[in-house]
């Protein structure tokens, strides 16, 4: 059921309606409705992996009761890495093993060794990297001692399958979103308005400035070798633009989902492309997942103290296990490791912290920002790209700009015209709601003027019948 489906559109206020009927009954009621409508919601996908889904809320559940209760630390490390081990299973069985084998099949291929090697071909689960990570984050802040496990069954299940971030994230927290389903939830009207403002947000993102640009990057990336540098620069860049409108807006309407149920989830972008240097993107790129390495793997590993190798090593790591999370392709192996060289110049330099605590926006900003966009858009063909050396292809003919032909652009000068609007109208928003931002001036982010004018536009230009998967949902 994806968001920008009709049968969302239905699902959503029927669940609305009933969730708040039961406002009035006991909280576990209406927590046991919200994850009976959860449950549903990730069935319409495909229902037989309801129960991987159940298997692993049971396992963690059961797992972090017995680590509280372990009266050796022996004990507590066992039923620790029982968990961590059959989560990490499942999840390396179903997304990861056929890229293993036929890697080291194709490697022993090359030093002149045949061999056969089992692949599983298994259909991928939906959201099974996102909800595998709630349930890690939640053992390992049990083992840690920072929190005491959730003994209500109903609870705990819908903190790991609570509908809006099941399959795309926002990568929660147990410390953030646990405490906001234990307790009785009461109506707020602007709560609820700015609910709905964010999804009418995430839609334009998705469905007017994603699906346009998709036309375009699918062509493009389809025809690369027939096409001109120039016309490989527009697909490039417009790629760009259709990876954050798909998956900002995703989280838009995840968010504002959210608050319809009285529920806040983490912000998962802060103006990404505003960014002035790589650290500072990935402060403000799916921030979920980058905080999430960042306190669970990067500074266990030591961060960025010890010696510089270490750092370096530490960086490496992080952003390479980045990449292989988002899927088992060698391209978006080499996306992270291209990410990872772009940062180790800002920490060698003690640079890569240096946007924390600026104050006040410079004129020079402008070109640093202009800069990483380019580079984070260069890394993002990999991203895109189906194989290494599509990627290669597509960047070396892209260097050919001369002569500077835009005849597909041309030949297809409606949806030209339809795309270039749509992109002008997000660059507008954004930098709309950028300025509040840097000033630090009070201004409501979703405010009825433009969020009109969206819904205008969602229906005027006739894209929300094309139902999109949201490119996210993959991993």
């Amino acid at each position: 059921m994806l968001f920008n489906s009709i049968g969302f559109l239905l699902f959503l206020p029927l669940v609305f309606g009933v969730y708040w009927s039961l406002s009035r009954k006991a909280l576990w009621i209406q927590n046991a409705f919200l994850l009976a409508a959860s449950y549903f919601f990730y069935a319409c996908w495909d229902w037989r992996f309801l129960f991987l889904l159940l298997f692993s809320t049971v396992l963690d559940y059961y797992t972090g009761l017995r680590m509280h209760q372990a009266r050796t630390p022996k004990a507590k490390t066992f039923w620790f890495w029982l968990s961590i081990g059959v989560n990490l299973s499942f999840l390396g069985a179903f997304k990861y093993y056929d890229f293993f084998a036929t890697s080291f099949q194709s490697l022993m291929g090359q030093m002149g060794l045949k061999v056969d090697v089992v692949t599983l071909s298994l259909v991928l689960p939906v959201g099974i990297s996102f909800y595998t990570f709630h349930g890690l984050s939640y053992v390992i802040d049990i083992y840690k001692n920072r929190i005491e496990p959730e003994r209500n069954p109903i609870t705990y299940a819908l903190f790991v399958t609570y509908f809006p971030l099941l399959v795309a994230g926002p990568i929660e927290r147990a410390t953030h979103l646990l405490p906001q389903i234990k307790v009785k939830r009461q109506f707020s009207y602007p709560l609820a308005v700015e609910g709905i403002q964010q999804i009418v947000w995430g839609l334009f993102k998705k469905v007017v400035v994603a699906d346009n640009c998709a036309f375009f990057v699918d062509e493009i990336f389809k025809n690369s070798g027939s096409l001109s540098g120039g016309e490989l620069l527009g697909g490039m860049f417009l790629f760009s633009f259709q990876i954050y409108g798909d998956f900002s807006g995703y989280s838009d309407i995840a968010l504002g989902t959210s608050k319809l149920f009285g529920i806040q989830l983490l912000k998962n972008f802060n103006f990404p492309y505003f960014a002035t240097d790589i650290a500072d993107f990935w402060r403000k790129w799916h921030i979920s997942l980058s905080s999430w390495f960042r306190d669970y793997v990067y500074i266990p590993l030591g961060g960025s103290q010890g010696s510089r190798m270490r750092q370096l090593r530490n960086v490496m790591v992080i952003f390479l296990l980045s990449g292989f999370w988002h899927g088992a392709n060698w391209t978006f192996i080499v996306w992270g490791l291209l990410h990872a060289l772009l940062f180790i110049p800002l920490l060698l330099l003690k640079r890569n912290r240096n946007s924390v605590h600026q104050t006040g926006y410079r004129w020079s900003d402008g070109f640093r920002m202009l800069t990483t966009f380019v580079l984070v858009s260069i890394a993002w063909v990999f991203f895109r790209a189906d194989s290494l050396t599509d990627a290669l292809h597509y960047l070396t003919r892209m260097t050919h700009l001369y002569p500077f032909d835009f005849d597909f652009f041309y030949k297809n000068a409606k949806y030209t015209l339809l795309t270039g609007i749509t992109v002008l109208a997000l660059l507008y928003l954004l930098v709309q709601e950028g300025y509040w931002v840097f000033t630090k001036q009070s201004q409501p982010v979703f405010s009825p003027r433009w969020t009109l004018w969206v819904i205008v536009m969602l229906f005027a230009m006739g894209t929300y019948r094309n139902q999109m998967s949201f490119i996210y949902f993959q991993f």
